[in-house]
């Protein structure tokens, strides 16, 4: 089971993730968009979705310094695995309660009395944010878990990521880690085969014509 979960449906998710997004930018791309539900209710993503953004963006931040920077860079720098300790709760854990706040903030609004949202709300979006919450809530737990520390994952989780990415993956780094990290390194490869097929593909594009346009011009009635 650790052969298939770590050596070879990484593989299958990188492959559906990638091949997915071209498949679907360029035979569906009139289906590419985030299905903008602004004009339905506008009030609660003011701030859930910037408080939800900001969150995401520190921990992606967080995850890439801990997963691609190997342990021995930073001790060479002179920090300490106490130290990288409490300077990854300094950063995790303000992540961890913007990310999951402003989600949850997010669900109430799509969910929680506005009868037009639900309406606008897919199958597959359902899914979605199911996959999203169990990602988020498994890191949340395990930052919190891991307050005390006691498990480095910078000596497990992140040389195995290396190992995948150098396509010589070592299944035997997550033999034993923790449950909560063995469900959220899972989650993360649900994310990435269910990605092409969903509003997430938005995040791969920038308006860059949006730069360069001239001003439109309003006037009241």
């Amino acid at each position: 089971m650790n052969t298939f979960f770590y050596g070879v449906l990484p593989y299958i998710a990188l492959t559906i993730f990638i091949g997915g997004t071209i498949m679907r930018y360029t035979l569906y791309e009139r289906n590419w968009t985030t299905k903008s539900s602004q004009f339905l209710s506008k009030k609660d993503l003011k701030w859930a979705g910037p408080i939800f953004h900001i969150g995401l963006f520190m921990a992606l931040g967080g995850h890439c310094m801990g997963i691609l920077v190997p342990k021995f860079v930073t001790e060479a720098a002179g920090t300490d695995e106490h130290m990288y300790h409490l300077m990854s709760l300094a950063g995790g854990l303000p992540a961890a309660v913007l990310l999951l706040g402003g989600f949850l903030w997010l669900c109430k609004r799509r969910f929680a009395g506005n009868d037009r949202l639900q309406v606008n709300t897919s199958t597959m979006d359902k899914w979605l944010y199911l996959i999203l919450f169990l990602t988020i809530v498994s890191g949340t737990v395990g930052t919190v878990s891991n307050i005390p520390g006691g498990f480095d994952y910078r000596e497990s989780i992140s040389p195995w990521f290396r190992s995948l990415l150098m396509m010589q993956p070592d299944v035997s780094l997550m033999e034993n880690i923790p449950l909560v990290f063995q469900l959220h390194m899972l989650l993360w490869m649900i994310i990435a085969i269910l990605f092409p097929f969903t509003r997430l593909v938005h995040c791969l594009s920038f308006p860059f014509e949006y730069l360069l346009r001239s001003n439109i011009i309003y006037r009241k009635k």
